[in-house]
């Protein structure tokens, strides 16, 4: 015996070094838009560009490719992002009032982004919170110290990067109050000076800082004599500050929509201000929140400012103005402003807003909007389902690009503007498309090739129906002279002219271009046109009830079809329309392109319909008498997974919208909130029919008749001589339907008819919900794609030998011999932690030396696993952890790729790409090195350093020597010169 026991202990460890070679679990990116994003910050020096997010997150963006993510410890939110200036290193602040120190390291040629200290201000023993919870960051130009002014009007100074307090150089509320003889009287009292609104630093002199207390108080702070230079006192409560480049010039905004311009002569007194404008005033106004003016290089300076729009007509507004010269524009933006900054010279204005980031070109005429290749949002309408087809010929790539070049010609020509780091990546492999269609009928194409998910084309399907919509009603434009100037930016917008719009299945065919698109209430095909076209649509109404007595649909109407021919632009065209009666929504369909034939599935029955003579060959209704609920059309309990889902999230959102800039009370809550909003979103979601709790499952159950899953195949289905084109249909009660079809020659394909008849019928003994089905040919390789062979892109299947079925149920996977239909084999699905499959997908491993293919299944569970099952021996290969398993929607949104990549919506904005396979994964590979050390040309010129919002720059300057904290030692303030420019000795 001993001698079997080492062979298969050889044979083991060379399988187990196989699954090695072709199998490997990684997350490698995550496309989309972060969800709550909560904080914005760029670094001038390494252009790149940090948002982080209510959750913890923390991502940089550079270079297209050049991503970077990072997630802290603590489930808090990050209220600011500050870059140290010319250091590759940045500070996080929390809303627990903890700081975070991060940066990014060189490992193996690459840059990972790292978090290397934590920090919590302490406060004296017996102090107030107020004492210590940070509410302005001033990044200190020397690199060296951190400036933390808090809510008790105290200012703290922190060296970095240790974190360590410089206690002597602290500014004390009564630091300032006792050294200014200046301060009127009703100024003084602690309470007085309110919290630390605002930290900035001299352009020229970065010895000088300045100070703004919300109560409108401004301190010119010397840091070395330690002790105030000049006052200015504004009536107003203070919302930000802008230093001018020049050193002279300070903006100051205020809650009551005015700014302020301030004139630095570091002396007593000016109590007032040089000028002082309300932009939208006359009648009340909103706060202006921040201010930003910069020099231009034709002529008058840019002024930017957020907010100050009139409260009672237009507060609710979310806007950034822009003045230069004669232009004014009010850019009316989709969401919350959460913070936003101006990129060089100033060329463009990069905006995050709740939802979307928004990039406005500042030197092209009309200040058009830029492209972004990332940060796209996914979401401009909620995402309802997707699509992924790999390796798209280039034909079709090309069409398709062409066609998305047309749409967006109101893009700015201007390239990205944030070019910070290298994309080490390699290029993409082979051109690969992900489809997401959305709650507005629109399917958009995405390429999905590289780290970039970046916008190709859209479709909209709302020109076939008549909806609420009038085509004419472009939102657009303000009208000529409107006050304010008015133009709407940015993509997001979360409502549908109708419900039933909401696409549900997608299905592209690479090879001959044809498109196929299910919504809620019938479902379209398309063809690839590149020329506009005016054209009808005909619609093919079609009843699965099959004259079933009894029944009265209490669900949505059909949509109506427009009578007239409608103008459709290049790109994918309607050529036919598809009624299901009743219009219950779609719940599966599958196109073969070769044969011309769509098969279509609801909760009632299926059917397939001839796109070449545009006619329906037969239906099926899988309804059993039992099925009441089906029949009248609860589907309004079906919506759709989303709806429940983003209904939570707008509760959540609201609930937190509501909470004040600095002070958050209803912080501890949140946690609690969140939880509370899931479970009500889980608990509505299991009473939709396909998430249902799995115990609750016999013969009388509703919605049996659900049509999970439909497959076309060219196999033996009558007789094992000869093989014929049949169709496969599997549902929710465990049946599995398959019909031979008779497909006329070519030369005879536009006149006979294409007949039908069933051949088979399966009942699974467990009767759990047939989520796939795949027919093997000969060699136990599942069949090829429709057209695929005949482009050479597959070899043929295997005819000789016997073909089998493998039936993928919720519970277990079984293979049954082809044409007798006897079972084979099977594995079950461990029934012990209630795992039960919820989506599954063939897909091609190799490993990185080897050419050799081979295809297995990939599969993810309710319990958010994803398992590799070998073919045609359905062995489990290997098994990982992915979704967590509360997480409902994003096991529902999982679309796997045939090269064991794979897509779920980790919020609604987002996909998380991941990979199982060792020779396919598309991750960021990238590095981002400290800028090169500069020195001034002319040694008498003043130091400029960048702004944190990016103002121009002449010099840079890189390592925290060039200003350390102690000037002294490298350079010599020379006293009579003006504003204190530096000279190099």
């Amino acid at each position: 015996g001993t001698m079997k026991r080492f062979r298969r202990h050889g044979h083991e460890s060379q399988r187990d070094k196989h699954k090695q070679d072709l199998y490997q679990f990684n997350k490698t990116v995550e496309h989309g838009f972060p969800h709550q994003p909560s904080a914005l910050g760029f670094s001038p020096s390494l252009e790149l560009l940090a948002i982080g997010t209510r959750s913890g997150a923390i991502k940089l963006y550079g270079t297209p490719g050049v991503e970077f993510m990072g997630l802290h410890d603590e489930n808090a939110a990050v209220t600011q992002v500050h870059f140290l200036p010319n250091q590759v290193g940045m500070v996080t602040l929390l809303d627990d009032n903890s700081l975070h120190m991060w940066t990014l390291r060189a490992h193996n040629g690459m840059s990972e982004l790292l978090e290397i200290g934590r920090f919590t201000l302490s406060g004296p023993p017996g102090a107030p919170p107020s004492v210590t919870r940070v509410t302005a960051v001033l990044a200190h130009s020397s690199g060296e110290l951190l400036m933390l002014g808090t809510e008790g009007g105290h200012v703290f100074v922190v060296e970095v990067p240790g974190f360590k307090e410089l206690e002597e150089n602290n500014i004390s509320v009564e630091n300032v109050q006792n050294r200014s003889d200046i301060i009127p009287e009703d100024y003084v009292g602690r309470r007085n000076l309110e919290c630390v609104e605002a930290l900035h630093e001299n352009p020229l002199n970065p010895r000088q800082v300045l100070i703004g207390y919300s109560r409108g108080l401004m301190v010119l702070w010397d840091l070395d004599r330690q002790r105030p230079i000049q006052h200015f006192l504004c009536t107003q409560q203070l919302e930000s500050v802008w230093w001018m480049e020049d050193g002279v010039n300070i903006l100051s905004s205020h809650s009551d929509g005015s700014y302020c311009q301030w004139t630095v002569t570091g002396e007593d007194p000016q109590t007032e201000p040089e000028k002082q404008e309300t932009p939208y005033g006359a009648f009340p106004c909103k706060a202006i929140s921040k201010i930003i003016q910069l020099p231009s290089k034709q002529g008058p300076p840019f002024l930017i400012f957020s907010g100050g729009m009139p409260r009672a007509s237009y507060g609710d507004r979310h806007c950034i103005s822009v003045i230069h010269s004669k232009f004014h524009e009010a850019l009316d933006f989709t969401s919350r402003i959460i913070d936003y900054f101006v990129i060089r010279e100033p060329s463009a204005l990069v905006v995050l807003v709740e939802e979307e980031l928004v990039v406005v070109d500042l030197q092209s005429e009309g200040w058009p909007v830029i492209q972004t290749p990332y940060l796209v949002p996914l979401h401009c309408s909620a995402i309802t389902c997707s699509h992924h087809v790999s390796s798209i010929p280039l034909k079709l790539w090309e069409r398709v690009q062409a066609a998305g070049a047309q749409q967006t010609t109101h893009y700015s020509r201007k390239p990205w503007p944030i070019i910070g780091g290298q994309n080490l990546s390699p290029d993409p492999p082979q051109r690969d498309l992900l489809l997401t269609g959305h709650e507005d009928g629109t399917v958009r194409f995405w390429d999905a090739s590289g780290v970039c998910l970046y916008p190709m084309y859209k479709l909209s399907t709302a020109g076939v129906f008549l909806t609420d919509a009038d085509p004419n009603d472009n939102m657009n434009q303000g009208s000529e002279g409107e006050w304010p100037p008015f133009r709407k930016v940015g993509c997001f917008d979360p409502y549908s002219d109708d419900p039933r719009l909401g696409i549900q299945k997608i299905h592209l065919c690479k090879y001959s271009g044809y498109l196929t698109v299910a919504g809620t209430a019938g479902q379209v095909s398309f063809d690839l046109n590149d020329e506009g076209a005016e054209q009808m649509v005909e619609a093919t109404v079609v009843d699965l009830l099959q004259g079933q007595e009894g029944f009265r649909w209490k669900g949505q109407a059909r949509l109506d079809v427009r009578e007239e021919p409608v103008l459709f632009p290049p790109g994918f065209q309607p050529f036919a329309l598809v009624q299901c009666q009743p219009p219950a929504v779609i719940t599966a369909i599958a196109l073969h392109s070769e044969w011309k034939l769509v098969a279509f599935g609801t909760s009632h029955g299926f059917g397939f319909y001839d796109y070449h003579q545009k006619n329906n060959i037969m239906v099926k209704c899988t309804l059993s008498p039992s099925d009441q609920v089906a029949m009248e059309g609860p589907l309004s309990r079906v919506k759709s997974i989303k709806k429940s889902l983003r209904q939570s999230f707008r509760r959540i959102r609201r609930s937190r919208v509501s909470m004040r800039k600095h002070h958050t009370t209803n912080a501890a809550k949140l946690p609690e909130i969140n939880a509370r909003l899931e479970a009500e979103a889980l608990h509505e979601m299991e009473l939709a029919p396909v998430q249902r709790k799995i115990e609750a499952r016999s013969s009388d159950d509703s919605f049996t008749g659900l049509v999970r899953t439909l497959y076309f195949a060219d196999t033996f289905v009558s007789d094992s001589s000869h093989s014929t084109p049949s169709l496969w249909a599997g549902t929710n009660g465990g049946a599995v339907f398959a019909y031979v079809l008779r497909v006329p020659s070519l030369e005879r394909r536009a006149e006979d008819p294409v007949v039908a008849h069933a051949a088979k019928e399966i009942q699974l003994m467990h009767r759990a919900p047939v989520v796939g089905l795949v027919v093997l040919d000969g060699k136990g390789t599942p069949l090829p794609e429709p057209l695929e062979v005949a482009h050479d892109l597959a070899r043929s299947p295997e005819m000789h030998g016997s073909h089998h079925l493998l039936v993928v149920s919720e519970e277990q996977f079984k293979l049954f011999t082809l044409p007798k239909v006897s079972s084979k084999s099977k594995l079950k699905l461990t029934a012990v932690d209630g795992s039960r499959v919820r989506r599954v997908g063939v897909a091609w491993f190799g490993s990185r030396t080897d050419e050799q293919l081979e295809s297995s299944l990939v599969v993810l569970t309710n319990q958010g696993e994803l398992h590799v099952i070998s073919l045609p021996s359905i062995k489990m290969m290997v098994r990982y952890p992915c979704i967590r398993k509360d997480d409902v929607s994003g096991i529902a949104s999982c679309v796997f790729t045939k090269y064991g990549q794979g897509f779920y919506l980790m919020s609604p904005s987002e996909f998380e790409r991941f990979s199982l396979s060792t020779r396919w994964v598309v991750e960021p590979r990238c590095l981002v090195e400290a800028p090169l050390q500069m020195r001034p040309k002319n040694p008498s010129s003043p130091v400029h350093r960048d702004q944190p919002d990016g103002v121009p720059t002449e010099h840079r300057f890189t390592h925290a020597k060039d200003l350390s904290p102690n000037l002294q030692t490298q350079s010599v303030i020379d006293e009579t010169m003006p504003h204190y420019y530096l000279k190099f000795s």
